[in-house]
């Protein structure tokens, strides 16, 4: 590693404030918020009380696993910058129909130490004004209410915070503290293991899905008893029991059903929910046949088993090092459960 010349804290400071705003362009007028269905931990903000201030606006929808490894900071930003000009704004924009209950969005905004102003966007109107087309997505409003800059998908932590801090001294602000956040993220917020990870965002309900076998047929939107192969090719995935695949989802007819993929990656997991509100779905995790133990994620014991009580995302697995292909399976021990989209870490 070639050394650097030594810079006075200042002048490292103002470089790197330089730099963050030397391409920031005007990408329209800050669209305001009226689509919004109602808001948590705020009452509504408008375009116009919101003039004065720095506005980060972010696009989220709570199952999303990029969206959760950006929290951390999203967080910490919001809590440095408070009383400093910063209105950090959550959208939540949903992807998944149990994502429009206001009752599941309330439950996420409590259990993940959501703070900040969350305007519920059910009807994608918000959505829609902001010509948005991705969760995650950050917009970066300066003070006059202008798009200074943008952020789609997730990284470039540290360039978004000097954005932050140069619109802030653009606006005149004094005493914008120095340095980045430093954040220690647990859990499903900890950040992809992106050398190892080479397995893709996988939907089950027959619309977006990919890489599904099923070699003794098939049948939509009808109950099916399904036959996995004793192997898969890496990124496909098989069901075994009796399940009903549908548009968005599948659903588990008859207890001891099983999905069943080839991945490879640290993480796996998995957004589900039981069919019935109030009800829950006991399961089990197997890695190669075999118990999770200490490859277990989040939501599941070293056993293996744990129970889907709400729908979310579920940590199903965080395997140590050496990473690699692997065939996971999670079996249902009662029926009810709907499952969506895999995702990988």
């Amino acid at each position: 590693m070639s050394a650097k010349p030594a810079q006075e804290p200042g002048q490292a400071r103002h470089q790197g404030l330089a730099s963050a705003a030397a391409d920031l362009g005007f990408e329209g007028s800050l669209p305001g918020f009226d689509g919004a269905t109602i808001w948590l931990n705020s009452p509504p903000l408008t375009r116009s009380g919101l003039q004065g201030s720095v506005v980060l606006v972010q696009f989220w929808t709570y199952t999303c696993i990029n969206w959760l490894r950006t929290l951390p900071y999203v967080r910490a930003w919001a809590a440095k910058y408070r009383g400093r000009g910063l209105v950090v704004v959550g959208v939540h924009t949903p992807e998944f129909g149990f994502e429009r209950d206001l009752d599941n969005v309330r439950r996420a905004v409590r259990e993940m130490a959501i703070d900040h102003p969350v305007a519920v966007d059910s009807e994608y109107r918000v959505w829609n004004a902001f010509a948005n087309h991705y969760w995650p997505a950050l917009y970066f409003a300066d003070a006059r209410g202008r798009i200074r800059h943008h952020r789609f998908g997730e990284g470039d932590f540290e360039r978004s915070e000097m954005v932050i801090q140069q619109l802030l001294a653009d606006a005149g602000v004094e005493g914008v503290p120095d340095g980045l956040v430093m954040v220690e993220p647990t859990g499903s917020e900890v950040a992809a293991d992106w050398a190892h990870l080479r397995s893709p965002e996988t939907y089950l309900g027959y619309d977006r899905t990919d890489g599904f076998e099923a070699p003794d047929g098939a049948a939509l939107d009808d109950p099916y008893r399904y036959t996995a192969p004793a192997r898969l090719g890496l990124n496909h995935w098989a069901l075994a029991g009796d399940w009903t695949v549908s548009a968005d989802r599948i659903a588990l007819n008859v207890a001891g059903g099983r999905i069943a993929c080839r991945f490879h990656a640290r993480d796996v997991h998995l957004v589900m929910g039981p069919a019935a509100p109030g009800t829950s779905v006991r399961f089990r995790v197997l890695l190669d046949g075999e118990p999770a133990a200490a490859a277990h994620g989040a939501d599941v014991g070293q056993d293996g088993s744990g129970t889907v009580d709400v729908q979310r995302m579920y940590q199903l697995v965080r395997q140590p090092a050496p990473i690699a292909d692997r065939r996971f399976e999670i079996e249902f021990l009662d029926p009810g459960v709907e499952a969506f989209v895999f995702t990988f870490g």
